[in-house]
């Protein structure tokens, strides 16, 4: 049975745009068949605790004979890994805050990306490698190569090095920008650049859930 591991990290559980996009792209998948299963993980309404210890960060194997992991944390990290690693793909709703990646989505991360266990250490496994990985990323302002935000989005290329460098999966990159123009004033002017950078990332999600699913 194909699985999507669906991911929404948004703080906005009704205005959200990329919660909107992830759903779409859920659809997308599901109309594919009843044999298309949809596994979904809302970070924000059941939020992860941060690591209990930094020994999380190592497959059990590495750890040192006197680390210790409190078994609560050790089944949740097993479980968040597991539903990663039955994923047949994954969409991840990942909102820019602060130039970077809401704490809830960064808490996930920090609990999937384990050496020896999901990311190579040594000549370990990488078992995620080629596993297509679709970030979907709203953002206030634009931050293309052009503009004046350029080189300040600090979200896109650390879930790249994560999910794409270290795990070795497949990553393809959405996003919607200007989301903030309806909201305010200054920023009206560029409601129609919104509209179609909205309208360009539902094209791009359409497509790729075609090529995926």
């Amino acid at each position: 049975m194909p699985t999507l591991l669906h991911l929404d990290s948004s703080a906005d559980r009704t205005g959200s745009v990329s919660r909107t996009l992830t759903a779409r792209f859920a659809a997308g998948w599901t109309a594919n068949g009843a044999d298309h299963a949809v596994v979904r993980r809302d970070l924000h309404a059941d939020p992860l605790p941060h690591l209990a210890t930094h020994v999380l960060h190592w497959a059990p194997h590495l750890r040192r004979p006197d680390e210790t992991v409190p078994a609560a944390a050790e089944d949740l990290q097993r479980t968040l890994i597991d539903e990663l690693l039955a994923a047949d793909v994954v969409v991840v709703g990942a909102p820019m805050y602060n130039w970077s990646l809401p704490s809830t989505l960064k808490a996930w991360v920090d609990n999937i990306h384990v050496p020896g266990t999901t990311a190579p250490f040594g000549d370990g496994p990488q078992p995620m490698a080629g596993r297509p990985v679709v970030i979907v990323s709203s953002r206030g302002a634009q931050y293309g190569p052009d503009t004046a935000n350029a080189g300040l989005d600090h979200e896109i290329p650390a879930l790249q090095q994560v999910l794409g460098v270290a795990l070795g999966m497949s990553v393809y990159v959405v996003t919607a920008e200007l989301t903030l123009a309806g909201r305010i004033a200054a920023m009206a002017p560029l409601a129609g650049e919104a509209e179609a950078s909205l309208a360009a990332a539902e094209i791009a999600l359409d497509a790729v859930v075609a090529r995926l699913a």
